[in-house]
């Protein structure tokens, strides 16, 4: 009666078996690639059950999608669960929306990547007969900020900045600045050119064509299927002006994006190129992000308040993955890390965040957040993220930021005791005696991370710094 049972269950586990085999080939997927699925699920569940993502993901192989899924919640009330139709801000990848709208134009021959920008008469200063369009669409104009910090900049805003300022910030094409004033020009040229609004080009010329239904540009709090970003404590972001021109996506409308410009949907495959290396500084990357010329890889992010994105587009090995959030976490790794799982390299899920864990603690008794440091490092070492320095600089500079410096000093003093020989470290822990006017003690932190190997020069400027004062 056992070897009968055993039996039944043997040919119950084959069939079973059979069945998901044929399943997969129903649906297109090899076993190969179902090896992938489940490897990337178990990941990103993971993480997600670490608190370490909130959003959607897709990864693509040789023109097919064989993993989407989405994790968590639409805003911070964590009442309605985020779908593959969730639209989400991209931030810097949506910039890609009128660089290739600029290539369009010039594909038509409506103009020409090396025009004087003073061409479009703009109402700008005498310096815009010295910047061309090519330098704007990779950051090498040089032409006046129009953001300073956190400050929020509306288009009437940026106009004042840009027709107020005189000179530019260095010789075009001599230098690299990331800044969405090169933005707001494409776009304004991009509508002198065209007659119309850059949102009813980009609506006629790309949206529509690719069946992009579900994209929308500046969508308001409230609407459809949008997405809010929130952090680690459930607080929404604020809703805030700024230039207009950012259009919101899902993560397959996304997808469709970037699968229209690997197969020159769009624009030429020359253009595509022009886009992604950027002559100006090729390792900072330009409109369409980084490019990686050796592993043909092309890797873009975004992130706008809480709201973080990333897409890596592997040409040479025909894959793409997009991860969209609205929960700034842990995107950047993520993305990474399945990447990596896709090409059969070693990697590791990602273990919760230290920082995460102690912040609310710091905020109000640093001391007891110390006590909870060390008890979690006791019973639960293989869990959190304790080999990351990062986690406790992070949280150091927070409280510093906040004014809290006796906190930052004591988080910062953890740290150094936690990574003996982290330079970077001392120099934080350098800095916030600094702030708190104990130069002695600053003196001897930043001696002892020149000690370590340096930082890059900061911790000798701070000494000369720290020692004008003394002589006061």
């Amino acid at each position: 009666m056992k070897k009968l049972h055993l039996i039944i269950i043997l040919i119950l586990s084959i069939k079973a078996f059979a069945q998901t085999v044929n399943d997969l080939k129903n649906r297109g997927i090899s076993e190969n690639e179902s090896f992938y699925i489940n490897q990337i699920d178990s990941v990103i569940a993971k993480s997600y059950e670490r608190g370490l993502f909130n959003g959607n993901v897709l990864v693509a192989k040789n023109n097919k999608i064989i993993y989407q899924k989405s994790f968590g919640f639409t805003n911070e009330t964590r009442q309605t669960a985020l779908t593959e139709k969730s639209i989400f801000n991209i931030g810097s990848i949506a910039k890609e929306f009128n660089a290739v709208s600029i290539m369009i134009l010039v594909e038509r021959n409506l103009l020409k990547l090396d025009d004087p920008i003073s061409k479009f008469n703009l109402g700008l200063p005498k310096w815009a007969e010295k910047v061309t369009i090519r330098h704007l669409i990779n950051y090498a104009s040089g032409i006046p900020k129009i953001e300073s910090g956190l400050t929020t900049v509306t288009d009437e805003d940026a106009w004042k900045i840009l027709r107020s300022s005189d000179s530019l910030l260095f010789e075009p094409g001599t230098n690299y600045k990331y800044d969405n004033g090169n933005v707001f020009l494409q776009r304004r040229i991009i509508e002198k050119v065209s007659g119309m609004s850059f949102q009813e080009f980009v609506i006629k010329n790309i949206v529509k064509p690719l069946k992009m239904t579900n994209s929308v540009f500046d969508p308001k709090s409230g609407y459809k299927n949008r997405t809010s970003c929130y952090d680690f404590d459930n607080v929404r972001c604020p809703e805030m002006n700024f230039i207009s021109g950012w259009l919101w996506v899902d993560i397959n409308d996304l997808y469709k994006w970037i699968d229209a410009m690997n197969h020159n949907r769009l624009i030429s495959k020359e253009s595509f190129q022009t886009l992604l290396n950027n002559p100006y500084a090729k390792d900072e990357g330009g409109s369409l992000g980084r490019y990686f010329e050796k592993e043909e890889l092309q890797r873009h992010n975004g992130v706008s308040y809480k709201f973080e994105s990333i897409f890596l587009n592997d040409f040479k090995n025909n894959m793409t993955i997009i991860l969209v959030s609205n929960n700034l976490n842990r995107v950047w790794d993520l993305g990474h890390i399945v990447h990596d799982l896709m090409l059969g390299k070693d990697y590791n899920i990602p273990k919760k965040s230290v920082y995460q864990a102690i912040r609310k603690e710091s905020l109000k008794d640093v001391n007891r957040a110390v006590e909870h440091y060390y008890s979690l490092k006791e019973k639960s070492k293989n869990d959190y993220s304790f080999e990351n320095s990062g986690e406790l600089n992070k949280l150091g500079y927070e409280l510093l930021r906040l004014g809290k410096n006796d906190e930052s000093i004591i988080i910062f003093t953890l740290a150094t005791e936690e990574f003996p020989k982290d330079a970077n470290l001392f120099d934080s822990l350098g800095e916030a005696y600094f702030t708190n006017k104990q130069y002695d003690l600053a003196l001897g932190s930043y001696t002892k991370a020149i000690s370590l190997g340096g930082t890059n020069g900061n911790a000798e400027k701070m000494i000369e710094k720290i020692e004008k004062e003394i002589r006061k």
